[in-house]
């Protein structure tokens, strides 16, 4: 297998199923058994995920090879310590736009697309228009971010903060 971590690695759309308009195919026991595995260990050799599994080798092989051919399996990817890379600091922030046009939308999504300090971008139902999840180093850098990137952007009309005091649960797992 490959890096450390889980599976997925890539941002989810919020659709259900591995492709829109894929026909559905449902999962046994066994492969719900291996994405368990791989999501808490995508490091494991294929031979110590067959054990877990109770499969031998081959056959366990081949079902993580057509879960990923199914899209269940979007990648593999190591989980970092933020602290460590100077990225500490967790902030959710809440984005209003001046408006709901398409090309506002389009505009401001190509626009935080191509900040690195935003982890995750949500157009969302409710307050505001957009989430943003972003990690910097400190609260200075925080500041400078906001005025420097967040509120150039195109369309923004506000930001709201939000910062993390503490992370009570932070998983990437999903039920299966």
């Amino acid at each position: 297998m490959s890096a450390t971590g889980t599976a997925g690695g890539e941002a989810s759309g919020g659709a259900a199923g591995p492709e829109a308009g894929a026909p559905f195919e449902p999962l046994d026991r066994l492969d719900r058994s291996i994405l368990r595995e791989l999501q808490r260990d995508g490091r494991l050799t294929n031979v110590e995920l067959a054990k877990r599994v109770r499969l031998s080798p081959s056959p366990c092989l081949r079902r993580v090879k057509a879960l990923e051919e199914r899209g269940y399996i979007r990648g593999y990817a190591a989980t970092l310590d933020r602290g460590l890379l100077r990225r500490g600091l967790h902030v959710f922030v809440m984005v209003s736009l001046t408006s709901q046009r398409q090309e506002t939308l389009e505009a401001f999504e190509r626009g935080v697309a191509a900040l690195d300090d935003v982890l995750e971008c949500h157009l969302i139902a409710g307050e505001a228009d957009y989430l943003l999840a972003v990690a910097v180093e400190d609260l200075n850098a925080y500041q400078r971010f906001f005025t420097e990137r967040l509120g150039e952007l195109p369309g923004v009309a506000s930001l709201k903060s939000l910062i993390t005091m503490k992370a009570v649960k932070n998983t990437s797992e999903l039920p299966v």
